[in-house]
């Protein structure tokens, strides 16, 4: 009888599991976190696994030092993360922000969990997604990966690193507890043939260096803390020296700029998957886990002979308002199955302008939401 050869690429591996396996792949080399369920996971991998690799883990006191370490990583030159929950994510964010008009690349991974306050620990939510958009104050860029399964989560953690590194915006990959603690069989990809983004270097001596310089693409390139290149870092509005500055006419051409990156490579950043009929009379928007259940009800509704299509976002923000509109243009009802009390419907019915009726199914009790759920409100939508 003829053996089997093992591929040794095949596993069984959780959410979270998959995620520190994909950022040591991505090229971490410093994770600063706080346990809190369900993220724990992550760090509990990443503290064996990265200092074996060459990498740096530490245990900070709370969420706030955890996020200011990355910070302070990032600019010594370390593809750096770190991960949490929604009480912790709470606490990051006004790191976060200081990590958006710094500019500096950092992975902030939250996997969901009900709330308010402490919530529902052990349980699904999709309760942070406005947060993970408006969470920090003022107008800044973010970036939100939201995956659906343990092999996505391997795909959008490694993506997470390359988007912060090329464009200087912090990433969120936010997860749900379902997708962090689910245990999925998957084959790991060649890592080797996965595209590592590094960020871009100074090319100019250090005499002549801007942080901040307005540059013909906006990204400006990018010094490491220790290489020669002196400058300074303050979460103030700064010119392009680095340097806090009053003056109105900088301060609006660089909070401009700032926020121009979203705009200029929205087609970059933005992904989405679309399924389903093209004459289809209702859609269904749904993400993360949820999105899997939405599918399935899609083609259960298929079944019973109603056309029915599927949009869901890869990249939760920025918002895929355009592909939004366009399922908008062609379905009469748009269902948003959503484990929260609605609060990306909300986009859904700004994205569409009245275009189709946006009808929400929403659940918060720490259950997940089902297919024949879905299906429901699709059948009562077409009569």
């Amino acid at each position: 009888m003829p053996v089997t050869k093992r591929d040794d690429r095949v596993r069984v591996m959780t959410g979270n599991e998959a995620c520190a396996e994909a950022a040591l792949a991505a090229g971490l080399k410093f994770f600063a976190g706080y346990p809190i369920t369900p993220s724990s996971e992550i760090a509990e991998e990443l503290s064996t696994k990265l200092p074996a690799s060459g990498g740096k883990f530490i245990q900070m006191e709370d969420e706030i030092s955890a996020m200011g370490a990355i910070i302070g990583a990032s600019l010594a030159g370390a593809k750096s993360m770190t991960a949490t929950s929604g009480p912790g994510f709470s606490l990051k964010q006004e790191n976060i922000g200081y990590a958006c008009i710094t500019e500096v690349p950092c992975v902030i991974v939250n996997v969901m969990r009900g709330g308010p306050s402490t919530g529902l620990p052990t349980m699904p939510a999709q309760s942070d997604v406005m947060q993970a958009r408006w969470g920090t104050h003022g107008d800044h860029p973010i970036i939100v990966l939201c995956p659906q399964s343990v092999a996505e989560t391997i795909d959008l953690t490694v993506r997470a690193f390359s988007l912060t590194e090329k464009f200087r915006i912090p990433v969120i990959l936010l997860m749900d507890e379902t997708v962090g603690h689910i245990s999925e069989k998957i084959r790991l990809p060649k890592y080797e043939e996965l595209e590592i983004y590094e960020r871009h270097k100074p090319t100019v001596p250090p005499e002549e260096y801007l942080p901040y310089r307005h540059t013909d693409n906006d990204i400006p390139e990018m010094a490491t803390f220790g290489s020669g290149y002196r400058f300074h870092v303050t979460g103030l509005c700064h010119d392009e020296t680095g340097f806090p500055t009053n003056n109105p006419v900088e301060i609006e051409k660089q909070m401009l700029r700032l926020n121009r990156k979203l705009e200029r490579y929205r087609d970059e950043i933005i992904e989405v998957e679309t399924a389903g009929d093209e004459d289809a009379e209702i859609g269904v928007f749904a993400y993360g886990s949820t999105a899997r259940s939405a599918k399935r009800a899609m083609l259960m509704a298929q079944e019973k002979g109603i056309k029915t299509c599927f949009l869901r976002p890869r990249t939760m923000w920025p918002f895929p308002d355009l592909e939004v509109r366009a399922m908008g243009e062609k379905v009469r009802s748009i269902i948003v199955p959503e484990m929260n009390l609605g609060q990306i419907a909300h986009e859904v019915e700004w994205a569409v302008a009245g275009q189709a009726e946006v009808i929400k199914v929403n659940k918060i009790s720490g259950e997940p939401i089902s297919p024949p759920e879905i299906l429901a409100a699709i059948e009562k939508a077409v009569k």
